[in-house]
């Protein structure tokens, strides 16, 4: 794409910059006071760089210097970069969930960029809720974006074990638990798990969604797959700080690059990839703020055709995100799912995806599995639905052991997590590897925010007995990084009424995966009358942002986005207004 579409007076920073009024004035003597000469500024784009770095964000360590790569980059090419700090969600650290606060950064990046003098904008995340809350709010800005992903971390290290962060944790744990790991050996697990900055490099959240970023078109060809530390992260950065410059003057936004098919690619991209199951909640979301009606069928359509072909964990057997970058990332695993994509689909490059990944070869056939040869015949996911999940709940069946794609169980509830990590641990509960272990009050308003606790531990009486996986239900969320049977975002919740809140100790829940189905096996005047009988339990926030989330968010099936946010379907999105 070369046609320039904007020209220097027609910037939308010329409002601010440009007028030689009283107002125009200000804007230009405090640049001036930042040491900012006329020239750095007139006529050029501003281009905003929204920043996640932190102290406490270990997967955003490196962007403290990879900004200084973007601005490098802007500089280059004629353009103006401003560092905008926005909202830093770590994983790790931020309780009760990181999930409460998505809309929260969506919405700090929204209004950065509507509310500064910012012609295009680089967005800089990487951890699990970054990626899609940055896209919500440059989408809902409309201003040319480019996403530059974190990178995974270098793969951990172990006394001779190869490590990947999350999937390990989980296994080496309930070792821990059944006391195969000393405490000596644990320490050195903790020391040798995450060796670098950047994100989970297992196929986690933060791997999937900018996974789903580049196949959206919002980020350069291959930038999902490189390595944090990685030198190639560096060029990839200053590269687009430089292409947003040309993305400006070619008014190439958001709206021009995320149509309905680019969702449909960023689907099916999810589905090869062995994507995690948060990827259906932000997905969903990103869709809806696009304006484009995104739902469980899109991700159960892709997953009955498309197979798992990335063989990473923890839905592949051994290899990590180092291994897929050095096996060709992205762009090679994407020539082998071609007939699944629509090609045609305009990227930030300014370019079609199908040029995007001309040329792009596969280098090992372990870690990128032919469609003949998957590491799972269907999609990552599954959408099941039944009179205990009317609105849908999902599953990662290549994730669980097989035994429990067709199960049927009692019910083991649990009404809180403290409840449930109590009874856990107690050796004496009542508890059988056949049992359906259930959790409510557990999703967006019940949560509040949906924490990650769909993967609840197994037993400790269980652990001890080698039981290392069994059926597990919740309208909870769980880690990417996670494995297992379980069974996550039931819809609609218990908190608001869902039949969820109806099970109680003994039912029989039976699941088929095949079949797409999930049910409570209660006959109807049962449960009318279990509903006669049912209360909400309290809320947990009486004031601030918490009491907002939870008046205003949406059920799991929808998204998670906030009411007042969501864009009608088919609405363009406005450019922002400057009062």
């Amino acid at each position: 794409m070369t046609t320039h579409k904007k020209t220097p007076d027609t910037l939308r920073s010329a409002r601010w910059f440009a007028p030689d009024d009283l107002r125009g004035f200000g804007h230009r003597s405090r640049a001036m006071q930042m040491g900012y000469a006329p020239e750095e500024w007139a006529g050029r784009p501003v281009i905003g760089i929204v920043n996640t770095w932190s102290d406490i964000n270990p997967c955003h360590t490196h962007f403290k210097q990879r900004v200084e790569d973007v601005k490098r980059g802007v500089l280059q090419a004629g353009g103006f970069p401003i560092e905008l700090p926005a909202l830093s969600l770590a994983e790790q650290y931020v309780k009760p969930t990181t999930m409460l606060y998505r809309n929260m950064l969506a919405m700090d990046a929204e209004e950065l960029l509507r509310c500064h003098p910012v012609d295009g904008v680089v967005l800089m995340g990487g951890c699990d809720k970054t990626t899609p809350a940055l896209l919500m709010g440059a989408t809902s800005a409309g201003l040319p974006a480019i996403y530059v992903p974190a990178g995974p971390m270098l793969r951990g290290n172990w006394q001779g074990h190869t490590l990947g962060s999350g999937s390990d944790a989980w296994k080496f744990w309930d070792d821990r638990r059944a006391g195969i790991i000393t405490e000596q050996q644990w320490i050195g697990i903790q020391g040798g798990i995450a060796r670098s900055h950047g994100t989970c490099m297992t196929m986690g959240t933060a791997s999937t969604m900018t996974a789903i970023a580049e196949a959206l078109g919002m980020t350069l060809p291959g930038a999902s797959s490189i390595p944090a530390p990685d030198a190639n992260h560096v060029r990839m950065s200053s590269e687009s700080g430089r292409r947003i410059v040309e993305m400006v003057w070619e008014d190439l936004t958001p709206a021009r690059i995320q149509t309905r098919k680019a969702f449909e690619n960023a689907i099916t991209v999810a589905m090869a990839m062995g994507c995690s199951t948060n990827a259906i909640i932000h997905v969903i979301a990103q869709g809806r703020r696009a304006g484009h009606d995104i739902s469980l069928d899109d991700f159960e359509k892709a997953s009955r055709k498309v197979p798992v072909i990335a063989n990473v964990r923890p839905s592949g057997d051994k290899y990590l995100m180092e291994d897929f970058f050095y096996a060709g990332g992205l762009p090679a695993m994407m020539t082998r799912i071609r007939e699944h994509l629509h090609l045609d689909e305009m990227t930030v490059t300014g370019r079609t995806l199908g040029q995007n990944i001309e040329g792009a070869a596969v280098y090992n056939d372990d870690v990128i599995r032919t469609v003949e040869n998957p590491v799972y015949a269907e999609g990552s996911l599954a959408v099941l639905r039944g009179n205990l999940a009317p609105d849908g709940c999902v599953m990662k069946p290549g994730a669980a052991d097989p035994r429990f794609l067709k199960h049927s169980g009692p019910a083991l509830v649990f009404d809180d997590y403290p409840s449930m990590k109590a009874a856990i641990d107690d050796e004496n509960l009542d508890v059988t590897a056949d049992h359906v272990l259930i959790l409510r009050n557990a999703g967006p308003q019940g949560g509040p925010g949906m924490p990650e606790w769909g993967m609840l531990p197994i037993p400790k009486k269980l652990v001890k007995q080698g039981v290392r996986d069994m059926v597990r239900l919740s309208d909870a969320r769980m880690s990417g990084t996670s494995y297992g049977a379980c069974i996550l975002h039931v819809s609609p919740e218990s908190y608001v009424g869902g039949p969820l809140g109806l099970v109680r100790n003994g039912d029989i829940i039976t699941l088929d995966v095949d079949a797409r189905t999930i049910s409570l096996d209660v006959d109807d005047a049962e449960l009318q009358r279990r509903r006669a009988e049912w209360r909400q339990p309290e809320r947990r926030y009486e004031r601030g942002y918490g009491w907002m989330f939870s008046k205003h968010i949406e059920q799991a099936d929808q998204g998670c986005d906030f009411d007042f946010l969501r864009t009608d379907f088919g609405a363009p999105v406005r450019e922002p207004d400057i009062f």
